[in-house]
């Protein structure tokens, strides 16, 4: 079982996959985010920092991502996947270095596992900067509304022709903090998935 939550920046794509690791009782693999030197930088100066950024990044998921193959059999859930990667590098960059991201990105690429299931979860611009906001990332203040509409739309596109189980949570409309009915609702319908 190789479980996915993804979607936006802050929408909480984290605090759903511990919930379900811990009720589905699987490995938990979250996004290194933090550890990007180059991230803080790149929210100062996109487009002189954006290259670095991806590198970082679609270097180190693929380190992250490779071995879920064999751990698979005992269960995983993460909080992203590595398409994640190029939703987020086809906003960023342009030019010769979006064609060697692409190169490099269509040689990693094949290497890995696809989940049996993703849980895409969706919300307005407004929810996410709240949510963003209440994280307190340091180099996320100030995140430009603009850019997270056209992340969701990136998101969108890519989930239209998604070619693997999929399930659709609009995640303002749903309380999974707290455990509760919600909680509840998510995990059986992931169970339910998996096992059709």
């Amino acid at each position: 079982m190789y479980v996915v939550v993804e979607g936006p920046i802050g929408v909480g794509k984290t605090t759903l996959a511990r919930s379900l690791a811990s009720a589905l009782g699987a490995d938990l693999v979250l996004e290194v985010v933090e550890e990007n030197p180059f991230l803080p930088l790149f929210y100062q100066d996109r487009a002189r920092y954006a290259f670095k950024t991806q590198v970082f990044f679609l270097l180190s998921r693929y380190k992250q991502l490779s071995p879920l193959g064999q751990r698979r059999l005992f269960g995983v859930v993460s909080d992203y996947f590595f398409e994640k990667d190029a939703i987020f590098a086809s906003l960023n960059l342009e030019g010769a270095e979006w064609d060697l991201y692409q190169e490099l990105y269509r040689e990693l690429r094949p290497r890995l596992a696809d989940p049996d299931l993703t849980v895409y979860l969706r919300a307005p611009v407004p929810v996410l900067l709240e949510r963003i906001r209440a994280r307190g990332r340091p180099f996320e203040e100030g995140m430009d509304p603009a850019y997270l509409e056209a992340l969701l739309e990136a998101y969108d596109r890519h989930f239209a022709r998604y070619p693997h189980p999929l399930l659709v949570l609009e995640a303002d409309r749903l309380d999974y903090r707290e455990g509760g009915k919600d909680l509840d609702w998510v995990v059986a319908e992931v169970r339910r998935r998996l096992s059709g």
